[in-house]
């Protein structure tokens, strides 16, 4: 993984976007580093789109329409819930800069959330960076059993309905891996970017005001209609 400081570039939404299409992203170090360095991983971490894999159980959960799932109704209360403290983590890279680029990206329509809400309170969710038809995961995080998987099944729907081909997780986790992610090398990677790059994609192919049935989400994921 190669790095690079920010400290003789001012980083602004403009600079961001044009360094998610070139193939690196931001980090720092914790929530209260200043600063921010450039991360262009040896071995990227991707979903592909048409190998999601989700358990029967999994399935059961999305098609009850236990939790309600929103999009783009509030990136404040999902990127603080991304940079609480959890069970796999005891701090976050999650920096007040940070928020205040992905905000921006946000207010501009680029950066997206959804959200998963159990009787209205917010449970889980996740947000990243859209850019043509490249999709950038960012973070997640749940506060109940399944509520980010429900989020990330929901956001793989959304990328098959509306033509994307790539979704980026820039590092593959065990948690990750259950769904299907795998690494390939950066040479593979920045063909499958150059790809995205060059074809359009349709964010809103569900309008984002209306909630989406848990069995469409699993029509588009191409599960058997079953319980």
């Amino acid at each position: 993984m190669s790095r690079a400081s920010d400290r003789a570039l001012e980083i602004t939404p403009e600079i961001l976007l044009r360094a998610y299409a070139a193939g690196i992203f931001p980090m720092a170090e914790d929530a209260d580093d200043p600063s921010l360095f450039w991360v262009e991983p040896r071995e990227r971490g991707i979903i592909p789109l048409d190998g999601f894999h989700i358990s029967k159980r999994l399935a059961r959960t999305i098609r009850s329409d236990r939790f309600e799932v929103r999009i783009d109704q509030d990136f404040d209360a999902v990127i603080t819930g991304c940079a609480a403290p959890a069970m796999d983590r005891e701090k976050t890279w999650i920096s007040r800069r940070i928020r205040d680029l992905y905000g921006e990206l946000f207010d501009a329509g680029y950066c997206h959330t959804v959200e998963v809400y159990d009787a209205g309170r917010l449970v889980g969710g996740l947000y990243g960076v859209r850019l043509r038809s490249a999709f950038f995961g960012e973070s997640m995080f749940h506060i109940e059993r399944d509520a980010s998987k429900v989020a990330l099944a929901h956001l793989v729907a959304r990328l098959k309905r509306g033509g994307f081909t790539l979704l980026d997780t820039q590092f593959v986790t065990p948690h990750l891996a259950q769904f299907g992610a795998v690494e390939v090398p950066r040479r593979s990677y920045k063909q499958m970017l150059r790809t995205a790059m060059e074809l359009d994609a349709e964010w809103n192919a569900w309008p984002t005001g209306i909630p989406v049935r848990g069995a469409d989400v699993l029509a588009a994921l191409g599960e058997p209609d079953k319980p």
